[in-house]
Order: structure tokens, then C-alpha cells, then sequence
């Protein structure tokens, strides 16, 4: 695509985002003034069918809720989409990278999108799929001191109602900017996500992290990182990362399905969940915070945690005792036996050197006397003449 050609690609799409911005207010109220019933004329029917079902208490409440997602690339741009169509209130784009033609495998971009930022190019799809849905972009790099104070102030003050955003979902590549926003989300006390898929594109994961209760990204950080190497070493030269729509796809839904069980109060929110393709293994843990984290204001959202939890009042266990239940006929003499009590111990010897826990199923029996005599030996002091002696009497 030529300079020219671009240009006037970029002026065509400024005419439609200016025409679909007139048509947005109308298209708002519109939506506004649909009640929450499962018909056809409702775009959010089947969303709100969740309540219908009794899964979801009230899935409206989605329309109040701010979630900023950090890195609009191959899981952030997913990510993004997904809340879109789930009826999100408002979404915070942050990333600093443009399109490029290398980036048409992330289910998201188009090629006439092509040299345009990726928050610009986001928020114009997204407008065309959910006009509702309100969108503040930022292409800027977080980890310069400067935008970082104004990252803060946007996590701090970016929600509809200006207070803080509900959530903050990490889902850059590298590790300088997942520190940018751990570092925010700790001073400022805010919950978050983490993801990220590997360079192989064959595994991936997401991360659940709350400040002083759950260990933060500084932690437990990476190999290299505690080693002391420069990440950036790593990178050879015309060597980029493997990339399937297929796993961020997969990281991307599993992160949106914990943003809505957690905004929407429903279901259990995996602090961990990783994915492995190559065997579909998803395991599951949770870490607690390091003590000795560097981070400082880690250790004091740890230690503001430990003292509201020491504060709490302690709720003493009721131990309910079962009565025995006693028949007054028992004609027949049954019993219930327990099966789940364990076995008295056998009585009979065991034979040793056996690991503990395994025991024989019969022992060989002792020998009986002929077969002890027939095998005694004869050990008296006799010599040799008197046995000649006594076997020519014979």
C-alpha cells in the first residue's frame, strides 16, 4: 500500500468514526431504553438470559463496571473485543505500538489498519461492534516516568464515575512493563490480571494478583530476571516470537470468563490458570506474597492485610456430636458395620525388612520334628577310631 493510498485510507476512516459519533448519542439512548428481557430485539438478550438461568445475579451491572487493559496486541486486543460484546461500561487502552501487517494473525486487525496505532485502530472496531461501550485511548509507552505518573493517575481517577477502574488487565509481552504495572497496582492498592503467552505460542497462562494477599509480580520473579540479565539480551536479531491466534484466543477467553466471574460475582476466580497445548493440561495454584519482596509497598499492603485479618474476630468451630441411633426391636440382630474404619492390626507375626504398610498373606510353616532331626548335624567331639569302630559292629 502506497503513502498516498494510506493517506486517504486514514481520512475515509476519520469520515466514519466522525458519522458513527453522530449516530452513537441516538444509538446509546436507544439501547438505554431496552429492558434486561430475553427477546430478539434486545442485543444483549442472550447475555441476560444468565440471569434468567440463575447464574448471574444481575448481568446489567456489567454496563457500570471500568477495566483498562494494558497492551492491545495478540491477547490485549482479544481481551478487549471480548468485553466489548459482553457490554463493558467503559475500556482503557494503553500501548504504544503501531499496526503492521505482521500483526493480521491476532483475530482482531485488518490490513487497512496498517500504520495506524493499535489503541486507534481498537477503538475504531470496537466502536462498530458496541456504540454503548465508552473508549479512552493512551498510546504511549507506561515504563517512562512521565507517562507512568499519568498511567497511575488514569487507573486512580478513569472510571465513569471518576474514581478508580474496577480492574486492570496486563497483557503486554515483556517483563519491564508487567514491573510498570505491578509497581502501579500495588502503591495504589488496585486488584489485577496478568497473562501472557510464551514465545513457542504453544502454552500460555493468567494470573489473579491482590495487593498484600496474593504474591505480586516482583515476588517471585522470573529466572533471568533474578539472575540479573537484561531481558532484552535474550532477543535475536530477526528472530521474533511465534504466534497463534489459537492460544491467545484460548489465554484471552480464559481471562475475560475470571473478569466477569469476578465483576459479576459468580463462579470461583482462578488466582492461577496456566494452558498447555501440547498436552491441554490447565493447571491451578496459588502463591502467597514473598515477605522479603522488593518491592516495598508490597510488603506494606502485606502487612495492612495481616493486620485486618489478625483484627477480624475469630469464629470458633461447633463441633455437633452424632447420637448413636439405638432401634427398640431388632428382631433379626442386624448391625451397621462402619467401612471406613480402618482394620485392627493383624496379630500374626510379619516377616521383616518389609516396608511399612505391606504385609504378607500367610507365613511358611515351621519344619516339624522328623525333618529337624533328619537335617541335624552331629557335632560331638568323637575321633576318627572310634567312628571305624562303631561302623564295623554294625
Amino acid at each position: 500500500m502506497s503513502v498516498e493510498e494510506l493517506k486517504a485510507k486514514i481520512q475515509q476512516l476519520e469520515a466514519e468514526l466522525k458519522q458513527l459519533r453522530d449516530d452513537k448519542g441516538g444509538a446509546r439512548e436507544k439501547i438505554a431504553q431496552m429492558s434486561g428481557e430475553v427477546v430478539d430485539s434486545n442485543p444483549y438478550s442472550r447475555l441476560m438470559a444468565l440471569k434468567r438461568m440463575g447464574i448471574v445475579e444481575d448481568y446489567e451491572k456489567i454496563r457500570t463496571h471500568t477495566v483498562a487493559v494494558v497492551g492491545v496486541g495478540g491477547v490485549g486486543s482479544v481481551t478487549a473485543e471480548m468485553l466489548t460484546r459482553c457490554g463493558i461500561g467503559k475500556l482503557l487502552l494503553f500501548d504504544y505500538d503501531k499496526v503492521e501487517l505482521a500483526n493480521m494473525n491476532r483475530l482482531f486487525f485488518q490490513p487497512h489498519q496498517a500504520g495506524l496505532s493499535k489503541v486507534a485502530a481498537a477503538a475504531n472496531t470496537l466502536q462498530f461492534i458496541n456504540p454503548d461501550v465508552t473508549f479512552e485511548t493512551h498510546n504511549y509507552n507506561i515504563t517512562t516516568v512521565d507517562n507512568f505518573d499519568h498511567f497511575m493517575d488514569r487507573i486512580k481517577t478513569g472510571s465513569l464515575t471518576g474514581g478508580p477502574v474496577d480492574l486492570v488487565l496486563s497483557c503486554v509481552d515483556n517483563y519491564e512493563a508487567r514491573m510498570a504495572v505491578n509497581r502501579a497496582c500495588n502503591e495504589l492498592g488496585q486488584t489485577w490480571f496478568e497473562s501472557g503467552v510464551a514465545e513457542n505460542a504453544v502454552s500460555g497462562h493468567i494470573q489473579f494478583l491482590i495487593p498484600g494477599e496474593i504474591a505480586c509480580f516482583d515476588c517471585a520473579p522470573p529466572l533471568v530476571v533474578a539472575s540479573q540479565i537484561d531481558e532484552r539480551t535474550l532477543k535475536r536479531e530477526g528472530v521474533c516470537a511465534a504466534s497463534l491466534p489459537t492460544t491467545m484466543g484460548i489465554v484471552a477467553g480464559m481471562l475475560v470468563q475470571n473478569v466477569l466471574k469476578y465483576l459479576l460475582n459468580f463462579g470461583q476466580v482462578s488466582y492461577y490458570l496456566g494452558y498447555n497445548a501440547l498436552v491441554d493440561f490447565f493447571p491451578t495454584m496459588t502463591v502467597k506474597p514473598n515477605p522479603q519482596c522488593e518491592d516495598s509497598w508490597c510488603r506494606k499492603r502485606q502487612a495492612e492485610y495481616n493486620a485486618k485479618k489478625a483484627a477480624e474476630p475469630k469464629v470458633e468451630k461447633v463441633v455437633v456430636e452424632e447420637k448413636a441411633v439405638v432401634h427398640e426391636d431388632n428382631e433379626w440382630g442386624i448391625s451397621l458395620v462402619d467401612e471406613t474404619a480402618p482394620e485392627e492390626a493383624s496379630s500374626e507375626p510379619q516377616v521383616s525388612g518389609l516396608a511399612k504398610g505391606i504385609t504378607v498373606a500367610y507365613e511358611r510353616p515351621a519344619p516339624t520334628s522328623t525333618e529337624e532331626e533328619a537335617n541335624v548335624v552331629q557335632s560331638e567331639d568323637t575321633s576318627l577310631d572310634d567312628l571305624m569302630a562303631q561302623m564295623k559292629s554294625l
